[in-house]
């Protein structure tokens, strides 16, 4: 896929920035740290309320579904790629349409019994509670995916 640009007129472009600089200013709620539980982790940079999803974005996400027998024929450093940043379950690996060379922030949220978010069917997230600021958010898999994950 390839995007073609054109140059924006001034008008246009401050209205973009203003756009940004308002969604920065009101919705930017994560960011990664070191994670406790494992690696890296998703962190409150402020306080997400309760019944929102955090990682809200103009640009949403799309996924493609491969079959795990598609995915065996890929080369070894692409399969552990997406072992690594792609949601799966036993059927298939959900990949992003942009591809891999782009990696949502979500991708790096944790497991835990007690999660604070949930993510939707549709992929969405909503917060389950109020998050406090610099507390790390988690997702429960096995409710998230229907199957049970060992580590």
């Amino acid at each position: 896929v390839c995007f073609v640009t054109s140059p924006m007129n001034p008008s246009s472009s401050q209205q973009q920035r203003q756009i940004v600089f308002e969604r920065m200013l009101h919705s930017q709620y994560c960011e990664l740290r070191p994670s406790s539980i494992h690696g890296i982790g998703v962190f409150a940079l402020r306080t997400i309320p309760k019944g929102i999803d955090p990682f809200e974005s103009p640009l949403k996400d799309k996924e493609v579904r491969i079959p795990h027998d598609q995915v065996k024929k890929l080369p070894r450093p692409v399969r552990r790629l997406m072992e690594t940043f792609c949601y799966y379950d036993d059927t298939d690996f959900w990949v992003p349409v942009a591809g891999l060379n782009v990696v949502r922030i979500s991708i790096y949220l944790n497991h835990h019994k007690q999660p604070n978010v949930r993510m939707m069917p549709d992929g969405s997230f909503r917060s389950l509670k109020r998050i406090a600021k610099d507390s790390e958010i988690t997702m429960d898999y096995d409710d998230s995916f229907g199957c049970t994950h060992y580590f």
